[in-house]
């Protein structure tokens, strides 16, 4: 077996011999130092000379991890292990390549956590003026996930074009944040231990190097125990290091306001990211990937040759995390080419161009907000000339689905999408900012925090026509059918809980689209497809487009399109026998059939409810006589951007005296419900809310029950991530 394994390893070694240089490791400390000159040693000791790997590895000074980059850059070293912060600016910044990902023994990524004394009362609400110390400045869990943290909830001030470093400087008393030296904010710094020098390279004062007593995740701690600080935000995976005996002397900062114990630290931690990373020059990655390969095969965990040297373990040296990870199961070795955000993940990236990690740009000062259809986007762009806010810039998709997805690769900003939309983009990571209110008066836009009780639903109804007599809820089956949109909440996820024909009986079914397409002959639901797209009609002129297109430009899309189908297309064709739709503007939409031209004559009292049990009402019956409650409308978008659109939106309510434009209207553009509800009598603030407590028990588990078995593409894509906690 032994003979077999150092069989592998001296392949991978010949493979390599043919380096005409050494691969030349960048450290940062000197005992960062001693384990390179180590891991050399124990490469010479392994492996028989005609190898030569190990006469071709040497270790590289530096003073800091930002000097590292310089120094792979400019040909001086050619790889680092960084942290996935750094990982991103030495990809774009320095024009380095990943080449390898630490997998760490209870996943992919690593818990960002706040560590607090226990004898102390500080909890999120009241960072602001206490004393931080930080793992590393733009390092995931010491930076950019807890900073994320404090302006989704709106608790780090940042004005526009103002820098963030000095946002931070301003709200904690003093800190020390290794790194932040090119800041230039010294409050950053003033809680280091650092020696101070003039010469860079004898200089440690605040350095990413462990030449900084303060500096990585025990630094950190370091500070906070001493006193130095009153917060440490480090990874979980540091708080292993802290002794049992006085781990009860700490507690952790949840998100919520409340503090638990460090061991609760999946449930309270100010979210997840990506781990570290070696990185290289792009013309070195070939030879880097065989190197890593091939020491990971000799001295990874259990490995034949780790009485030699340990990669993973840097006990011996007296600090940790030397050269990679302590925690570090192995490493996996990245493909030629792979884009930075499958490396990082779209949330993280996101949150990193969110914090400016590339700097300041165009997009940074305005909003971009997701249109679905020719006449979203013709009321998006009068919008966009009638506010007093940050620029706002239309962006065209496909479908919510298409926006949810365009909003996590960082392609737009925001959008309001219906309740099973808002659960899906929940599950993709995104945030509520606003949400609409329905009631008469807007009495929520300031003063105490809104409560979920307080917001308005509206319900989902089946309308026929009065003439078809023979039309009622559980005798639907052989019908045609109108829904609206494919998983909106009305059309999609109401109707099947009800007993729609003998054909449906089951009382939570999966897989909606099989169930309607059983029991109705044929229908329109766009964004489906077979039997519920024969209905459809499809769009015209500036909004043509395919039938069945999930959006505005198929005329049947919507609640205003589910009534169009209903009555028919204008050759009197194309109909449907029972409408399943949103009972909001119902009558007025029924009036715009004649003004629009669609359709002549139609009337109110030409028109009946269909009831869950079986009888028919008028439509002024709708509270009695439903399929069930909606919850409104949310407003979402990436947690970094919440406290930004939700002040762009409070501007956008203020319309100018001088402007026509009415932002809950939509008839004028020949649809409805174009960009919000236009029942909508104002937006509320709801960004202190999860998803999940703005939607209700009751309909989030409606939903999730569906989706628990039911295939959905745009889930598929949210649920793909690279970050995973075990």
């Amino acid at each position: 077996m032994m003979k077999g394994v150092c069989g592998i390893i001296v392949i991978l070694l010949f493979s390599t011999a043919v380096w005409a240089k050494k691969m030349r490791w960048c450290i940062v400390s000197e005992p960062e130092r001693r384990k390179c000159a180590d891991l050399a040693k124990a490469l010479g000791a392994a492996f028989p000379p005609a190898a030569t790997l190990y006469s071709q590895l040497s270790c590289v000074r530096a003073f800091s991890t930002a000097d590292c980059l310089s120094k792979i850059r400019d040909n001086k070293a050619d790889l680092v292990t960084l942290d996935a912060g750094e990982v991103y600016s030495a990809v774009k910044q320095f024009g380095l390549a990943a080449v390898a990902k630490e997998i760490y023994s209870d996943g992919t990524c690593i818990l960002a956590v706040a560590v607090v004394r226990n004898t102390s009362s500080i909890d999120i609400r009241s960072l602001k003026g206490t004393t931080s110390c930080h793992s590393g400045a733009r390092w995931t869990s010491g930076w950019n996930l807890p900073l994320g943290q404090l302006l989704s909830h709106n608790l780090l001030p940042w004005a526009e074009g103002q820098p963030l470093s000095q946002a931070v400087s301003a709200f904690f008393n003093a800190s020390c944040v290794p790194g932040a030296g090119t800041m230039t904010f010294s409050s950053l710094c003033s809680r280091c231990q650092g020696q101070r020098s003039y010469v860079p390279q004898r200089n440690f004062y605040c350095e990413t190097s462990h030449n900084e007593p303060f500096y990585h995740n025990q630094g950190a701690l370091r500070c906070l125990k001493s006193g130095a600080g009153d917060v440490a935000f480090v990874d979980h995976t540091a708080l292993d290091s802290i002794d049992d005996s006085v781990k009860d002397e700490y507690r952790l900062l949840c998100t919520d306001g409340t503090r638990v114990p460090l061991s609760s630290f999946r449930k309270c931690n100010f979210g997840r990211g990506p781990g570290g990373a070696v990185v290289t020059r792009i013309n070195n990655q070939n030879l880097a990937r065989k190197f890593l390969s091939a020491i990971q095969t000799a001295f990874g965990r259990k490995r034949r040759e780790t009485h030699r040297f340990q990669l993973f373990d840097s006990s011996i040296y007296g600090v940790g995390d030397l050269l990679f990870r302590d925690v570090t199961d192995k490493l996996s070795i990245l493909q030629q080419g792979i884009d930075i955000s499958q490396v990082l993940g779209l949330d993280y990236v996101a949150l990193l161009k969110g914090l400016r990690h590339e700097g300041s740009s165009l997009e940074d000062s305005v909003v971009r907000w997701c249109c679905i259809s020719h006449a979203e986007q013709e009321k998006c762009e009068q919008w966009a000339l009638s506010i007093k806010s940050d620029p706002l810039v239309c962006v065209s998709a496909s479908s919510m689905s298409d926006c949810i997805e365009k909003i996590k690769r960082d392609k737009v900003d925001a959008v309001s999408l219906d309740a099973t939309h808002a659960f899906i983009a929940g599950k993709c990571g995104l945030v509520p900012v606003v949400t609409e209110y329905y009631g008469t008066k807007c009495e929520f836009t300031g003063g105490e925090p809104l409560e979920a009780k307080d917001l308005s639903s509206v319900y989902g109804v089946a309308v026929t026509r009065r003439s078809s007599k023979s039309v009622y809820v559980g005798n639907l089956s052989g019908r045609r059918s109108c829904h609206g949109l494919m998983y909106s909440p009305a059309g999609w996820v109401l109707p099947v809980q009800h007993s729609l024909s003998s054909a449906l009986n089951s009382s939570v079914p999966c897989e909606p689209n099989k169930a309607y397409s059983k029991v109705f002959w044929k229908g329109c639901m766009p964004g489906a497809e077979g039997s519920l797209c024969k209905v459809c009609v499809g769009g015209t002129e500036e909004a043509s487009t395919k039938r069945c297109s999930n959006n505005h430009n198929e005329r049947y899309y919507g609640n205003m399109g589910a009534l169009r189908c209903l009555v028919g297309d204008p050759s009197g064709k194309s109909y449907g026998d029972v409408a399943f739709m949103e009972h909001h503007n119902l009558e007025s939409n029924i009036e715009y059939l004649n003004s629009s031209g669609w359709a002549k004559g139609w009337v109110s009292r030409d028109f009946e409810l269909l009831c869950a049990d079986g009888q028919r009402a008028s439509l002024t019956e709708w509270k009695n006589c439903n399929l069930g409650a909606i919850p409104p409308n949310i407003v979402m978008t990436r947690p970094v951007l919440a406290a930004r659109i939700y002040d762009f939106l409070m501007k956008s309510q203020e319309t100018r005296p001088d402007s026509e434009f009415r932002l809950f209207e939509s008839q004028q553009y020949g649809e409805s419900d174009l960009l919000f509800k236009d029942a909508t009598q104002c937006l509320v603030h709801t960004s202190h809310m999860d998803y999940r407590t703005i939607l209700g028990e009751d309909y989030f588990s409606q939903v999730e029950s569906i989706f628990n078995c039911t295939h959905s593409d745009i889930l598929q894509f949210c649920n793909h991530d690279v970050c995973s906690i075990f």
